[in-house]
């Protein structure tokens, strides 16, 4: 009886050492796409690349900063989906906003188009920097067809977050995300300069 009693709290014990050591789920973050203005001048079917990002971005967690050589990764604040295919998505849906006469897919779905022009994108960075202010820095490459030669353009964006964490960081990002397809759109409509 002794015995049964000794091994019922032992496995009581251990449950509760488990159970204390396991990790909470973790809070899933999505990025909102944001309106801007519309353009009435655009290609007719327009094709975003898979976007690139820096390696250092490529992980399901979400990047505090990069800043003073150290990379500040949030532990338990996670990405809903991989961040090269939810940036490609937002950016489809924000110039697909702004252009409304475009069709515009991204290459990774499955409806497939000839395009009359080609979006490539780096990212390069997007995290905060020293100040607490997010930082989008990226490359953006556009290609008409018929045309021999690529508009090749660099993009820096700096938000400040609308409050603290990882939920403000991630506003500001989604408002970096929309100036950048803010700034797609000259480059597709032929207005951007050269």
């Amino acid at each position: 009886m002794r015995r049964t009693l000794y091994r019922g709290l032992s496995a009581i014990a251990l449950a509760a050492v488990l159970a204390g050591c396991s990790s909470p789920d973790p809070h899933l973050y999505t990025i909102a796409p944001i309106t801007g203005a519309q353009q009435s001048r655009s290609p007719k079917v327009v094709v975003l690349q898979t976007v690139s990002l820096a390696r250092y971005l490529e992980r399901s967690e979400v990047v505090r900063s990069s800043e003073g050589y150290r990379l500040a990764v949030m532990q338990n604040d996670w990405w809903g989906e991989p961040l090269s295919a939810m940036l490609s998505r937002i950016l489809v849906d924000e110039l697909s906003q702004r252009m409304p006469h475009s069709t515009v897919l991204a290459s990774s779905g499955a409806v497939t188009a000839s395009p009359d022009a080609t979006v490539e994108l780096n990212v390069q960075r997007l995290d905060e920097d020293a100040a607490g202010r997010v930082v989008l820095e990226a490359q953006a490459s556009v290609e008409f067809k018929g045309r021999g030669y690529p508009h090749v353009r660099s993009f820096r964006f700096i938000d400040v977050p609308p409050r603290p964490g990882t939920s403000g960081e991630v506003a500001a990002i989604s408002a970096a995300v929309g100036q950048l397809a803010d700034g797609l759109v000259p480059m597709l409509s032929g207005t951007a300069r050269r």
